[in-house]
């Protein structure tokens, strides 16, 4: 009887995930679900075959350089790989999947209540409800901005940009959009498309991150950059927080520069930005865009089926090195 190959799942995922990781898999739990120091992860892989990790397990050249030769496969449980030295995995020869499409829906809700929260100043709002400091009313009591007809502006027209850009239609919102290339007509959908960051940002009212995160893109939403959006813009970032110098975003919002920021992820993860947490016009949430139940068995499924092609000798779906 062959025996199964042994996976390292590091963090806990949906229960229908793991039911079926033990189908295939001799699998290795995180039982308290806790973050992985850099040398418990180490440690931890010395006796796998393959790894499905989250975006908090970090795969950093050192680390990658000390798996064992049996470690063939870095499944993520993320479409976000930066968590991951790709080069360093290559040259290795371990193979690296992700797990695409399954979470756009997800994150492009996010995107919207970002956008909406920052607009319509939801978190002040709520705290002011919460708070029993509700006793007023005037018709210029809690005014924000409106988002219907405004233009929005996406950088990185991948699969979740796209289909933000589509949600955004919604609001009536004319799309501009910039990318390393530009898309087909069928799925520019009549989205303005520029060719340069400072040209997108020019004209946008809302402006929504979509790119990844990588040594070219961190820190692109700085002073400079910021300075060049419309007066009282917002800023909606679901992608990394690594995309944002987040000292500059505090002076823009402080100024009124900014009108008000959406933020799902930040430089520092867990905890956010107690700088940014002071302000009244940043609604903020948890790094929770792909949050979802039905998204959560989705990216596992993935996630697995990546695993399950390699240990069938097939090419994964995903492979990304």
């Amino acid at each position: 009887m062959t025996s199964k190959p042994t996976l390292l799942i590091p963090r806990k995922l949906a229960d229908a995930v793991l039911e079926r990781a033990r189908d295939t898999y001799d699998v290795i739990l995180n039982a308290d679900d806790h973050v992985f120091t850099r040398e418990a992860l180490i440690a931890a892989c010395q006796t796998v075959d393959a790894v499905l990790p989250c975006h908090s397990e970090h795969f950093s050249a050192d680390v990658i350089a000390a798996l064992p030769d049996r470690l063939r496969i870095i499944a993520n449980h993320s479409v976000g790989v930066d968590h991951v030295d790709l080069p360093a995995a290559k040259a290795r020869g371990i193979v690296v999947t992700n797990t695409p499409d399954v979470l756009s829906d997800a994150t492009a809700e996010i995107a919207m209540l970002c956008m909406l929260g920052a607009a319509r100043r939801g978190s002040e709002g709520d705290r002011m409800v919460r708070e029993g400091r509700w006793n007023f009313w005037s018709p210029s009591f809690m005014v924000g901005r409106q988002v219907t007809g405004r233009r929005f502006g996406v950088l990185g027209m991948g699969r979740v940009g796209q289909i933000t850009a589509d949600r955004a239609r919604g609001f009536g919102m004319e799309i501009h959009y910039h990318n390393r290339s530009r898309l087909s007509p069928d799925k520019e959908k009549g989205a303005v498309f520029h060719d340069t960051v400072d040209s997108l940002l020019a004209v946008s009212d809302v402006l929504s991150l979509h790119c990844p995160a990588s040594p070219n893109t961190t820190g692109l939403i700085n002073a400079r950059t910021l300075a060049l959006l419309p007066e009282r813009a917002i800023l909606v970032n679901t992608a990394r927080g690594a995309l944002v110098d987040e000292d500059a975003l505090i002076a823009a919002l402080q100024s009124g520069r900014l009108f008000a920021a959406g933020l799902d992820v930040f430089r520092s993860e867990p905890g956010g930005n107690p700088a940014l947490a002071q302000l009244n016009n940043v609604f903020m949430l948890p790094h929770i865009g792909s949050a979802t139940f039905e998204t959560r068995d989705a990216m596992g499924f993935r996630a697995l089926d990546n695993l399950d092609s390699f240990f069938a000798g097939t090419a994964p779906l995903d492979r990304l090195v």
